[in-house]
């Protein structure tokens, strides 16, 4: 079974089967990638909606797509954070740690970059 996962306001869909899972997110708004980076993490990380049952630890596959750029940023990572389906008022999902290797520092920076000043905000985001 494979869903395809691309929309603007940040959902992802999951490629079933086989280990690590497959994530596409492709985020189109700097308030959702915001919303959705996971700046406290060591490496970094991306809150990624899903319904899909993970366990904390999975090892995920992250294709990201960010804002206007069509490159796709490809990123291994492991399951950090859960917000169950039944979790109440939070969107359903997971958080991804990037890895320490270069896709992973790669993918940080892309973000940040994309964020610039808005790192500093104090909105609320999906994990916090």
């Amino acid at each position: 079974m494979n869903d395809s996962g691309k929309s603007g306001n940040g959902q992802a869909a999951a490629a079933g089967g086989a280990r690590p899972a497959v994530l596409s997110l492709s985020i189109k708004e700097k308030a959702a990638l915001y919303a959705a980076y996971m700046p406290y993490l060591k490496n970094g990380g991306m809150f990624v909606p899903t319904t899909r049952p993970y366990q904390l630890s999975d090892d995920v596959y992250l294709i990201l797509t960010l804002l206007d750029d069509p490159t796709r940023i490809p990123v291994a990572g492991k399951v950090v954070w859960i917000s169950p389906a039944a979790g109440g008022n939070k969107t359903p999902g997971i958080g991804v740690h990037f890895p320490a290797d270069e896709t992973g520092q790669s993918a940080r920076k892309r973000i940040e970059d994309a964020l610039g000043a808005a790192l500093k905000s104090a909105r609320p985001t999906h994990t916090l």
